[in-house]
């Protein structure tokens, strides 16, 4: 199935120069939410208790599992306490 999903992804990225040269960003973006989410998954509690516990939204919690794009460190790391976990930043190479 990953093999499917690489050659659609190579494929499109040789088709549309657009799709290719916002690829990596909007990727690592998405990356972020799905952490976040599944980090509150893996502690058991809901989108609403998250909010809460951030004293936000329930429809802020659910754009950033959704549409990391943007988003503020410190709200990371306030969504990350939440969670019981910490946030850790690491530079690799490119």
């Amino acid at each position: 199935m990953k093999d499917d999903l690489d050659k659609y992804i190579s494929r499109r990225k040789r088709r549309d120069g657009k799709f290719a040269g916002n690829f990596e960003s909007g990727y690592q973006d998405f990356k972020v939410g799905v952490l976040l989410r599944q980090a509150r998954e893996g502690a058991g509690i809901t989108q609403e208790e998250l909010a809460r516990r951030t004293k936000t939204r329930k429809s802020s919690i659910s754009r950033l599992e959704n549409h990391a794009e943007d988003v503020r460190l410190s709200t990371i790391e306030r969504v990350a306490h939440a969670l019981g976990k910490n946030l850790i930043i690491q530079l690799v190479e490119a």
